[in-house]
């Protein structure tokens, strides 16, 4: 079996990116992770990925004239690890419409809520202000729109009386980490494919 290489973008503690490369080690897994890129040198996923051989890089965003120039040498590191797939993990910067254009197909994040509902920040504290009954997950290809692409895997949550964002943000989490390398899989395996 040829397993497809991912690399995995993350800006802090990579939760998500643990789940992912414990996902990878199962033999019948369709994909591995050959690199984590974070745009913080301090991001606790690095320490993580390292001790488990993977590569990784840092680049600090404000080291580059331009959000262009900082992409095009994110590109440069993804396409230097051979990457087939890219996947957001808690990368906290928004994508210019090319670098995801660039990667249109091959590129998914794990977001906190249940698309189209709570787009960007502050979901938890979104669905709990609303009075939300329901909160979730969701799994989406990246294009140039914020949390606009098309979902691959979502997961719903109910909002418990007495939540709080983090009894709310924790029940999601434990989600998230079922969903993202199911819908991961999925992708690398051909079940499911980008129709732009």
């Amino acid at each position: 079996m040829s397993r497809k290489k991912v690399g995995i973008l993350i800006s802090g503690r990579g939760s998500n990116m643990s789940a992912l490369i414990e996902a990878t080690k199962a033999p019948d897994y369709p994909a591995e992770v050959v690199g984590v890129l974070s745009n913080r040198a301090a991001a606790k996923g690095l320490e993580i990925a390292a001790a488990q051989g993977i590569a990784t890089a840092s680049l600090a965003q404000s080291k580059f004239p331009t959000r262009e120039a900082f992409e095009d040498v994110m590109t440069r590191v993804l396409e230097s690890w051979e990457v087939d797939i890219v996947c957001l993990a808690g990368f906290m910067r928004i994508l210019t419409p090319e670098f995801t254009l660039h990667w249109a197909g091959r590129m998914i994040n794990i977001h906190p809520s249940l698309l189209p509902l709570y787009k960007g920040l502050d979901t938890h504290a979104r669905a709990l202000a609303d009075g939300a009954s329901r909160h979730g997950c969701t799994v989406h290809f990246v294009t140039p729109g914020l949390d606009e692409g098309a979902p691959i895997l979502a997961a719903e949550v109910p909002v418990l009386p007495g939540d709080d964002v983090d009894t709310l943000s924790a029940r999601v989490l434990v989600e998230e980490h079922r969903i993202y390398p199911e819908a991961l899989r999925m992708l690398a395996a051909g079940e499911v494919a980008f129709n732009s």
